[in-house]
C-alpha cells in the first residue's frame, strides 16, 4: 500500500498564482490543500497530518498576512512548520519570520527544485516536532501518575542526590524516601537517577535548571 503523502496547505491571495503552485505542489509528490486567504485556513483549522505537513504561506496579503498569521497559530499553539512565499520587496519581513520559527522562505518567481527541497525540509522538521511532542506527552504523563511528594522526592534523586541527602532536604525518614523510590520506579520504570532525569527533562527541559530543594513540609509523608 502507496503511504499518504505530505499535506502542504498553501495560502496566497492571488488566484492564478495560488492554482499553479498548487499544481507544482500535486506534481513534485505532496498532496496540496489550497486557501484564497488567511482566514479561509484558520475557519479549516486542519490538524497536522501524521505523515508530515507545512504550510507554504504567501507573506503580504490583505486583511491577515502571513506573518499575522504565523503570530495567531504560535498563540494558538499550533505548530505548523512554515515556508514563506515573497516578493521582490518583503526579504526583511522573511527575516523576520524565520526569526520566529519560520522553516525557510521562498522568493517569487521560484524552482521547482527550491519549492521540493523547502517542503521537504519543512515536512521533515514538522514530523521531528511532531515526534518531540508525542515523547513529551508520553513522559508528563507518567510523572503525572506520581504523588507531589513523590515527585520532590524524583526531581531530587534526579539531580543526583543520595537517599539520605533527599531524605535531610525534605526533612523525612529515610525508610520514607526508600518507599517514595519504589512507588517512583513502579509507576514510571525508571530505575536509575539518570533515568528520571531523562523522563523530567523530557517533560520539562527546564525543570532541572532550579537545583534547589522544593519548599515542602516538614513530616514523614
Amino acid at each position: 500500500m502507496t503511504a499518504p503523502a505530505p499535506v502542504i496547505h498553501v495560502v496566497d491571495d492571488d488566484p492564478a498564482f495560488l492554482r499553479s503552485t498548487l499544481f507544482m505542489v500535486e506534481g513534485l509528490g505532496f498532496a496540496p490543500v489550497g486557501y484564497a486567504q488567511a482566514q479561509d485556513f484558520l475557519d479549516a483549522d486542519p490538524a497536522p497530518a501524521p505523515q508530515g505537513c507545512c504550510l507554504l504561506l504567501d507573506i503580504r496579503m490583505p486583511r491577515i498576512s502571513g506573518l499575522e498569521l504565523q503570530r495567531r497559530l504560535s498563540a494558538l499553539g499550533r505548530a505548523f512548520p512554515i515556508v514563506f512565499m515573497t516578493g521582490h520587496g518583503d526579504i526583511d519581513q522573511a527575516v523576520q519570520a524565520m526569526r520566529a520559527g519560520a522553516i525557510d522562505f521562498l522568493q517569487k518567481p521560484f524552482r521547482e527544485q527550491a519549492l521540493l527541497d523547502a517542503l521537504n525540509h519543512a515536512v521533515a522538521a514538522g514530523l521531528a516536532a511532531q515526534r518531540q511532542q508525542g515523547l513529551r506527552a508520553a513522559a508528563q504523563e507518567q510523572l503525572a501518575r506520581l504523588s507531589p511528594r513523590e515527585r520532590d522526592v524524583a526531581r531530587l534523586l534526579a539531580l543526583g542526590l543520595s537517599n539520605k541527602e533527599v531524605a535531610r532536604q525534605l526533612g523525612i525518614s529515610d525508610h520514607t524516601v526508600h518507599v517514595h523510590r519504589q512507588r517512583i520506579t513502579e509507576k514510571t520504570s525508571s530505575g536509575h537517577a539518570a533515568d528520571l532525569a531523562r523522563l523530567i527533562l523530557r517533560a520539562d527541559p527546564q525543570a532541572l535548571d532550579d537545583g534547589s530543594a522544593p519548599a515542602s513540609p516538614t513530616q514523614d509523608l
